[in-house]
């Protein structure tokens, strides 16, 4: 999957505040997401972010 920096996610589940998607700040082999409803950031394993991927927007 060719996820790069500044592109917006759209995961599965949906943030606690209502929000399904994240920006991407950081990749690698970890990627630092942010979430675009309330503004929190997150490490996730990048086998994990591309089980939850839904959509690249």
């Amino acid at each position: 999957m060719d996820i790069n920096v500044g592109d917006v996610l759209r995961l599965k589940k949906q943030h606690p505040c209502g929000s399904r998607e994240w920006e991407v700040l950081r990749s690698g082999a970890d990627f630092r997401l942010k979430c675009r409803g309330c503004g929190h950031q997150i490490m996730i394993a990048r086998r994990l972010l591309e089980k939850n991927v839904k959509e690249i927007l």
